[in-house]
């Protein structure tokens, strides 16, 4: 079965990312203040530094090393120096869990 159970919805925070690692994949499992939750890659593409350590504002993630910019919703760069966008996983909410639907 494709979708995966990563998290209590308890465990991220409104405004927030964190780390999920999964089989030999480091992925990102944001909240929006909109209570939506997203899953993106966990890696930066610029230099592979873990964006779970990055800063979360509205829909976007900003790289904790070098300050490259992407918007979690769609895994779009958005601020050099990445200029390669994330790969985003579908993902829903439910009964208190959050799933992630990988192939």
């Amino acid at each position: 079965m494709p979708w995966i159970d990563v998290c209590a919805i308890d465990d991220v925070e409104e405004e927030d990312v964190i780390r999920w690692d999964h089989e030999d994949r480091t992925y990102a499992i944001f909240r929006s203040l909109d209570n939506e939750f997203f899953c993106t890659d966990g890696l930066c593409t610029h230099e592979q530094v873990h964006l779970s350590d990055g800063l979360v504002l509205d829909y976007e993630i900003e790289c904790p090393k070098h300050n490259g910019l992407f918007d979690y919703r769609s895994g779009k760069a958005l601020r050099a120096p990445v200029c390669e966008d994330l790969q985003t996983y579908e993902t829903r909410a439910g009964n208190g869990r959050v799933l992630v639907f990988i192939e």
